[in-house]
């Protein structure tokens, strides 16, 4: 298939310094609430890239269900190959790209488990599916057939009822960013791009050229 002839021209918005804020998050605070206005369809969806011991990189989407001063965080199960591959690299990298605002976010950093409570407190509001799930799911080993998870669902949901506790295999992970770009597409493939890197306890902001 040939693609070479299919092409937009970016034109929705631009990104100034004299609009940036100082800081990333405050940026990215605005831009995720206007992706959110804009009726953006799971705003919160991020492609997390990690690298496994072996050097090869993998990427999947996930869901970001926090983000503050302390980090980024999303749930996922420890033993899944994320989380081996966390477990042997501790760093990662985020890319939001809302489209509709021809905007993408990346973020660089260090990646640790979230303490206990906080998967606790998290895991007890999921709806009661997602949490059987969480035990059910031998996440990114190989099952024989769909079946094998249905099974797998009865099975823990007859064990743990109504109120099943937090698998001990699944959790939070919180990326702590020491990079972030932000990425505007504008006319003529002339993107603005500022990135913002941590430097001795301060933010400093640059202009990338496209």
């Amino acid at each position: 298939m040939d693609l070479r002839g299919q092409r937009i021209s970016y034109e929705r918005g631009e990104l100034d310094e004299s609009v940036a804020t100082s800081a990333p998050l405050a940026l990215f605070e605005r831009w995720y609430r206007e992706a959110v206005a804009a009726g953006v369809a799971e705003p919160n969806a991020m492609t997390l890239a990690t690298v496994g011991a072996d050097g090869r990189p993998s990427t999947r989407v996930v869901l970001v269900k926090s983000f503050d001063e302390a980090g980024i965080v999303w749930f996922t199960n420890y033993r899944s190959r994320k989380g081996r591959e966390l477990a042997a690299n501790p760093y990662a990298a985020l890319q939001f790209h809302w489209v509709a605002q021809e905007r993408v976010v990346r973020i660089e950093g260090r990646v640790s488990q979230v303490p206990a409570e906080e998967s606790d407190a998290y895991f007890a509001v999921r709806p009661l599916d997602s949490r059987i799930g969480a035990w059910a799911s031998p996440q990114s080993e190989v099952i024989a057939n769909r079946g094998v998870l249905v099974a797998n669902a009865g099975r823990e949901a007859a064990r743990h009822g109504l109120n099943p506790p937090r698998p001990p295999h699944w959790g939070g992970y919180r990326l702590v960013p020491d990079v972030w770009e932000f990425w505007q597409g504008r006319k003529s493939r002339l993107h603005d791009r500022l990135r913002y890197r941590l430097v001795d306890g301060s933010w400093i902001r640059e202009r990338l050229a496209p």
